[in-house]
């Protein structure tokens, strides 16, 4: 499995012969970035709002995902977890299954989840969590989720990086709280079943434009 970050809250993820699933593709007059080139399957949005819900954006998709539920698709087994941030606005948290390799996008969550919603979240191998405050997690509110969820590996989202208009706060008082002293960029994450590290690692990942 390979997860490619497009900047924001926008992530892409591939096995070999599975379909492709982009998460919150972004309109990128509301985010200054670049206008997305992507290609995928299925599309899931975690809430309506431009900076994640642009379809548009995504060619090539079947499916469009929006509410909770269960989904099978391809081999693809997919769990949207129902949120409600702290303004009362929803927000869907997608679980990708590719084989046993578990993907949550934690999308605009503001707080940290319930018991219930935790259960529902299950066993994580990699974790996409916004740190940058605005209208989700800040770093400290970040940190408690991933010491709540325990997945293997953290990939920071949401948060403030070069070219983007949106009023966010850095990376770097997350990777603080997370303990990281020195932080190592990679282009995307390649990870397989079992490959998972038995303690929380962080990986920062370049947003591909």
């Amino acid at each position: 499995m390979e997860i490619t970050w497009y900047g924001h809250s926008c992530f892409r993820v591939t096995e070999r012969s599975m379909p492709t699933v982009v998460v919150d593709p972004y309109d990128h007059h509301s985010v200054g970035f670049k206008p997305l080139k992507l290609k995928g399957d299925i599309v899931a949005i975690s809430h309506d709002a431009p900076g994640h819900n642009f379809v548009g954006g995504v060619k090539g998709a079947e499916w469009e995902l929006r509410g909770p539920g269960e989904y099978e698709i391809g081999g693809v087994f997919i769990t949207a977890v129902p949120m409600r941030g702290e303004n009362k606005s929803r927000n869907i948290v997608f679980v990708l299954d590719y084989d046993g390799v578990s993907v949550a996008h934690l999308g605009d969550m503001s707080k940290p989840p319930s018991q219930t919603q935790l259960e529902a979240i299950g066993n994580v191998d990699v974790l996409l969590v916004p740190v940058g405050g605005g209208n989700a997690l800040n770093a400290s509110k970040a940190a408690e989720v991933v010491s709540m969820i325990e997945p293997g590996i953290v990939i920071p989202m949401h948060y403030k990086v070069e070219g983007s208009t949106l009023k966010l706060n850095a990376l770097k008082p997350f990777l603080q709280d997370m303990g990281v002293s020195e932080e190592r960029v990679e282009p995307s994450l390649k990870i397989s079943k079992g490959a998972s590290p038995q303690e929380t690692k962080v990986v920062v990942l370049e947003a591909s434009q």
